[in-house]
């Protein structure tokens, strides 16, 4: 008899074949992993570009993919490097495969905007949500408990100081979520593919990866014979930019945002009527979930469930509110942090909520009309958290942050203060007649002294 097989293929429509374990396939065909078959990468993305319906099991499967590329790029750079680089064993890879397929286990569909307007649930990365869905009375705890994986793998994806976590080599987690690591290589490409935006990360640039021996740091090597290797330097910024374009072409599109608006204050409202927990959308899907928020407004006050059904509706038949406002941070500088504490920071429902219902009673006194309005941040702030991969810079001891080299690369600066301007807020509302969109935007504006608004409607 022939040896048995140790991978199988899948056809992936961004990578080509890619190969995965048998154990792999026992963790993928878990119902936790299979729900993610339900949960759209980009979220409600496809309202602005419809073919932007691949989903968070496909990426996991891609970022298992790149772990593995950035994997062979390691061995080959210690075979050159033994004296400073450090090598991953066959045992490492193993774990490191697995973590990266979880690493996206314990998203909630359109968890972006549920968790990062004001912290009305802990984000999809806590300890918690890993310790849940690795239970070992779920089938996805049984599996990794059956491999003899769960604590590295547990230990891979939650941060240092977590019950239960042991102390694993930082390039392990650096590996798969990292600044610059399998799980960005995978989602720029697969969502360049699927948005049709035609911009490309040079598959190359996972060949530069090393792990210092001496801190165990995952790095870019950008010296050699003591001269710098400007032609990686180049690759990275040009992923940089990649991530700034399509942050700014599709991850913080103004209708994307406002249609998370709507599922985020459909939720809100459903916790504070005291229907709705973080636990029920857990298990969910992205069409699952609004059925449960339809559900959970069946048992709310007659007035919550008639706003709720609303806004669900308004997200299924892309019947989005329109901008009456728009505070972009190159406008409100000094205001920002103000701004933010006001109105988005944990706690702050109350004013908000306030807010808007004081814009809408000056609304009605001054035109008879009744509108409804939001208030929304789709980020607290703005940061190239890329920009903080690690690099040996030729003349410098060690392994250091890029960003620390950014007054010796003036397009990565730029760079970074071009992204922090992507921040804004919005102030939306159902309003579609144009005069009464102008009054409201009129009104805001009135009542966010001291903010300007860059948007004309």
């Amino acid at each position: 008899m022939g040896r048995p097989k140790r991978f199988s293929v899948l056809r992936d429509p961004v990578h080509g074949d890619v190969y995965l374990t048998h154990e792999e396939l026992r963790v993928l065909d878990t119902p936790e992993m299979q729900r993610l078959r339900g949960v759209k990468q980009l979220g409600t993305a496809y309202l602005v570009y419809p073919g932007a319906v691949h989903t968070r099991f496909d990426h996991s499967i891609g970022t298992v993919h790149m772990a593995q590329k950035m994997i062979d790029a390691i061995r080959l750079s210690f075979e050159f490097d033994p004296a400073t680089s450090l090598s991953i064993s066959d045992e490492e890879a193993r774990v490191i495969r697995l973590a990266a397929l979880l690493h996206d286990v314990a998203h909630i569909p359109h968890g972006h905007s549920i968790e990062d307007q004001d912290g009305l649930f802990e984000r999809h990365d806590t300890p918690h949500r890993f310790q849940r869905l690795f239970d070992p009375a779920r089938a996805l705890g049984r599996v990794l408990r059956d491999l003899g994986v769960y604590e590295d793998v547990f230990s891979i994806l939650t941060p240092a100081g977590t019950d239960g976590r042991r102390e694993v080599p930082a390039y392990w987690h650096q590996l798969v979520g990292g600044t610059i690591a399998a799980d960005i290589l995978d989602y720029l490409a697969r969502d360049a593919y699927f948005t049709g935006l035609h911009l490309e990360v040079d598959p190359r640039v996972t060949s530069y990866f090393k792990i210092d021996r001496e801190s165990g740091n995952l790095y870019i090597d950008l010296a050699k014979h003591a001269l710098l290797r400007e032609d990686i330097l180049s690759e990275i910024v040009r992923m940089l930019e990649a991530r700034y374009y399509f942050s700014e072409r599709v991850y913080y599109h103004h209708a994307k945002v406002c249609a998370g608006a709507l599922v985020a204050r459909a939720v809100e409202h459903l916790v504070a009527a005291d229907v709705l927990t973080q636990s029920d959308l857990q298990d969910q899907t992205d069409a699952s979930l609004l059925d449960v928020l339809d559900k959970a407004a069946e048992a709310s006050p007659a007035t919550v469930g008639v706003e709720v059904r609303e806004l669900t509706d308004r997200v299924r038949y892309r019947r989005l509110y329109k901008r009456a406002c728009v505070f972009p941070r190159h406008g409100n500088k000094d205001a920002q942090a103000q701004l933010l504490e006001r109105f988005f920071s944990p706690g702050a429902r109350d004013r908000r909520v306030d807010m808007e219902a004081r814009i809408a009673e000056l609304v009605r006194f001054a035109t008879g009309r009744d509108v409804k309005v939001i208030v929304y941040c789709p980020a607290r702030s703005m940061q190239l958290k890329e920009a903080r991969i690690h690099v040996r810079w030729p003349g410098e001891q060690g392994v250091q942050p890029l960003s620390q080299f950014t007054e010796r690369v003036p397009r990565l600066s730029d760079l970074e203060e071009s992204y922090r301007n992507l921040w804004k807020f919005y102030v939306f509302t159902d309003a579609e007649d144009p005069a009464l969109l102008a009054k409201v935007q009129e009104i805001t504006r009135g009542e966010f002294e001291g903010a300007r608004d860059g948007y004309q409607v």
